[in-house]
């Protein structure tokens, strides 16, 4: 059964990792899926083309999510190319790690614009479209770091728990215009950054998680095709771990 059989989702950050996860998850469930990159065109391109063979209307398209001018001339893009805008997924986000001592003001500056910025400038020029159709859901990617923190992350873990306020709060904007607002705290999943931490310092990870086990994208695209399928019609406000019980 094609959970989004008709549906039009937008995935930022959607060419890699878990972006790219939840696009080819929602295109294997019906969506036509567009999706943002800014710097790996060739890989965008190259996921772009995996989702049409698999039947989507699908279309990468460059764009700073940190950008308010950008985000607004996104979503017009994909208004004027779809017609409609029936799930937003908020996935962009980066990490400028380094301990308070020596952590600038503007890896503090360029992480909170990528991923918490982002999430309103996206949030408010979609909106507006959902309201007139009085349907959509809407999918902000946080941290299960914005709920316990991590030293050398202060800047991440900020930009994380602020997500979850946020997502709290459209949820009980937008409820009677049924648009519903979710957010999903992933733990250590198995990325292209995870393939270069040396085996001590996976091991580390793997000792505080309860499976004792990676997360894979797949298993975090598959709560995102919770949240915006009518599975979950009655979900909002409310946040997701995926996390393998490292946050219980």
């Amino acid at each position: 059964m094609k959970l989004l059989a008709g549906k039009v989702a937008l995935v930022t950050g959607g060419s890699r990792g878990i972006g790219e996860a939840i696009v080819r998850k929602f295109a294997e469930h019906g969506a036509d899926v567009a999706f943002t990159y800014l710097s790996s065109e060739e890989r965008a391109k190259n996921v772009e083309s995996a989702l049409k063979e698999m039947g989507s209307n699908a279309k990468a398209y460059k764009s700073d999510a940190s950008s308010f001018s950008q985000a607004e001339d996104l979503i017009k893009s994909v208004l004027e190319d779809y017609g409609k805008l029936d799930v937003l997924v908020n996935n962009a986000g980066i990490t400028r790690d380094n301990l308070m001592l020596r952590m600038t003001e503007e890896a503090w500056d360029q992480v909170m614009e990528t991923n918490l910025k982002s999430i309103f400038n996206l949030t408010k020029h979609s909106i507006r479209s959902m309201m007139k159709a009085r349907s959509g859901s809407i999918i902000n990617m946080s941290s299960v770091v914005g709920v316990f923190g991590n030293a050398g992350q202060a800047n991440y873990a900020a930009s994380k728990a602020g997500i979850f306020g946020f997502t709290k709060s459209i949820a009980k904007e937008m409820g009677s215009r049924n648009i519903r607002c979710n957010a999903i705290a992933p733990g250590f999943i198995e990325t292209d950054m995870t393939h270069e931490l040396d085996e001590k310092t996976k091991e580390a990870f793997l000792a505080n998680i309860p499976l004792k086990r990676l997360g894979q994208g797949s298993e975090v695209a598959d709560a995102c095709l919770f949240l915006a399928s009518d599975m979950s019609s009655y979900v909002s406000g409310q946040t997701i771990s995926v996390c393998g019980a490292l946050n219980c």
